[in-house]
């Protein structure tokens, strides 16, 4: 990797952090069901191009970069399905109770 495509990189990089920061602080609370959900998605997308990094071979150090990429991403997904369900049970009814009747 050249100097050039390294510092676009990273600019990149630090574009895309400030500005997932950005997006993330300024979600309600009650939109953070459905944002862990579009979450799950896109880790659900990284694990596969991380399957098919590992699954090259191309070299030693990109196997186990690819191991460890894979390793992440699905307890970032399994994670993720965790907080939704938890989050969805807050919502939850509970059953209703049985009223009785009043007597007379």
């Amino acid at each position: 990797m050249n100097h050039e495509s390294l510092i676009s990189a990273l600019y990149v990089f630090v574009l895309a952090a400030f500005v997932g920061y950005q997006v993330i602080s300024r979600v309600p609370a009650l939109l953070h069901t459905p944002l862990m959900s579009a979450t799950n998605a896109i880790s659900g997308i990284s694990l596969v191009g991380s399957i098919v990094a590992a699954g090259e071979q191309a070299t030693t150090f990109s196997t186990i970069l690819g191991f460890v990429a894979v390793t992440c991403a699905t307890i970032n997904v399994v994670g993720g399905f965790v907080i939704t369900d938890r989050m969805l049970r807050m919502f939850k009814r509970k059953p209703a109770q049985e009223i009785k009747p009043k007597e007379i």
